[in-house]
């Protein structure tokens, strides 16, 4: 997992709890890195998850709670440090359509042996798409944070109905995002 997202996250736990707080859950986890991230460094993603079980011990949210609340965080983030992943899309369809095949090629070239989860999508009619999420980590509530960040982003009104596929590792979930219609546009 790359550092960026381990330094966003700990910003956001300095930024929300406080230095204090950081300070702990880096002491109660047994880390490789000694809770030391560098944006372009890689890390075994069982640090984050460590540093997310400490933080739900001390502040009593549970881990996915937290992971959700993360995703939807570093979405915003992501607008701030990479606005050129979002800027050129109009909608939440719009972006996640080509999370993989232009997104991901791009975050590749910047963060070389990134290891990225995998997206597939299909549109089920105007006002529905079903989104596909893939990875060997288990961060399927990471992913749905970041799809509820994009979403309000955007400013559009919508569902998510998600389904957590059976695997022996990692994630495979689904997600149904569905447009809800404007009660002054009917």
């Amino acid at each position: 997992m790359k550092g960026l997202v381990f330094r966003e996250f700990i910003d956001m736990v300095e930024d929300q709890f406080s230095l204090q707080m950081v300070d702990e859950i880096i002491e109660a986890s047994t880390l490789a890195s000694g809770g030391a991230y560098t944006s372009v460094g890689t890390y075994p993603h069982d640090e984050m998850m460590q540093l997310v079980h400490q933080l739900s011990i001390r502040s009593a949210i549970p881990v996915p709670d937290l992971l959700k609340h993360f995703g939807r965080h570093l979405f915003q983030r992501f607008t701030v440090i990479h606005p050129e992943y979002v800027k050129s899309h109009v909608s939440v369809f719009d972006l996640l359509k080509v999370l993989d095949n232009e997104v991901h090629v791009e975050v590749r070239k910047l963060y070389e042996g990134a290891e990225l989860p995998a997206f597939e999508y299909e549109t089920l009619n105007d006002d529905r798409m079903l989104f596909i999420y893939k990875s060997s980590r288990p961060l399927a509530d990471f992913a749905h944070g970041l799809i509820e960040g994009c979403i309000a982003h955007f400013a559009e009104q919508m569902t998510i109905e998600r389904t957590d596929m059976p695997v022996v590792a990692g994630a495979h979930t689904q997600f149904i995002l569905h447009t809800v219609a404007h009660a002054d546009s009917r």
